[in-house]
């Protein structure tokens, strides 16, 4: 007897319109039918210690503070319950729909990451856009601190209306990108998203001038030729992975380029060709040098994609 097992994803909500939104983006991939479990999580803030100690020796302030954590409350319970009709008018079924009021301990960041991790959720859905202005930046600085301090958890960070159910995997040779593709496939299991095995191979320019490269034709042969080597074991890896996931391999394609001078420009250039609303990244690469590291090429990625979600797995 075949066991289903249930996904499980956290999904903070700032009150935010664009956080409802980005509620959309569950159904596109997942549809109300799947087995996805939806914990909506808001952060309830603490009153300030200097408020709580004034309101021990002044009861006008004591009255204020009662009132203030009165009003807290209401918007927590009003925020969970506007996230949980939302899902509910997608079709979602309640029993899969788990509203958590947290009151704010570490922050909010360190919170939904402790919360997550002890409740081994799949993967942080997060929304990186506020209410306005003041409160986009304040939501990418908390999704910032949510990949600082999530060290076992994916995080997926969506960004602007996702339209594509098809999904583009970034890989390269190291065991961080097969635990991107084993997250993938286990979350997509059951979907029907098309699946994209990318592969920029490095073009020798990002190590040397062009002067340098193009004086040797011969050796940016050679360099390709040997790129192309070393990744296919993990490209075929990958896609056995996937299939044995249960996705059909009429839905795996594999897909390698001839690098440019960015990685992060040829996997977004690889998402809009291939019509893929989420790319799927490590956080690390295949070395320790800084450009494989969430500082940079993910980092571009994140900060250049618009209307996709990247999922970024540690």
């Amino acid at each position: 007897m075949t066991v289903k097992v249930t996904k499980s994803i956290v999904f903070p909500l700032d009150g935010s319109s664009s956080a409802l939104k980005s509620l959309d983006y569950l159904n596109l991939v997942f549809g109300a039918e799947k087995e996805l479990d939806v914990n909506l999580f808001h952060a309830v803030p603490g009153v300030p210690p200097f408020l709580v100690e004034e309101s021990r020796k002044n009861p006008d302030t004591a009255r204020q503070v009662k009132e203030l954590e009165r009003r807290n409350k209401d918007m927590a319970a009003k925020t969970l319950s506007r996230g949980k009709q939302a899902l509910l008018e997608k079709g979602f079924d309640e029993k899969h729909i788990k509203t958590i009021e947290f009151h704010k301990q570490a922050g909010v960041a360190r919170d939904i990451c402790a919360w997550s991790e002890n409740k081994k959720v799949a993967a942080i859905v997060l929304c990186t856009r506020g209410r306005s202005r003041i409160e986009a930046f304040l939501m990418g600085e908390t999704a910032n601190k949510v990949l600082e301090h999530s060290r076992i958890c994916p995080v997926w960070m969506v960004k602007g209306d996702v339209r594509s159910t098809g999904v583009l995997i970034a890989l390269d040779n190291s065991e961080n990108a097969l635990r991107g593709v084993d997250h993938a496939a286990f979350m997509l299991s059951g979907t029907d998203c098309p699946v994209t095995l990318f592969y920029s191979k490095r073009n020798l320019f990002r190590f040397f001038s062009k002067e340098v490269v193009e004086a040797d034709p011969e050796l940016e042969a050679t360099w390709k030729s040997v790129a192309g080597r070393e990744i296919a074991p993990y490209m075929q890896k990958a896609k056995e992975m996937l299939i044995a996931a249960g996705i059909e391999e009429s839905k795996i394609t594999s897909r390698m380029v001839d690098g440019s001078r960015s990685a992060a420009a040829d996997i977004l250039e690889a998402a809009r060709r291939f019509d893929c609303g989420t790319i799927v990244m490590g956080r690390r690469g295949s070395t320790d040098v800084k450009e494989y590291t969430l500082g940079s090429v993910s980092r571009k990625v994140l900060q250049d994609c618009n209307n996709t979600a990247l999922w970024l797995v540690a």
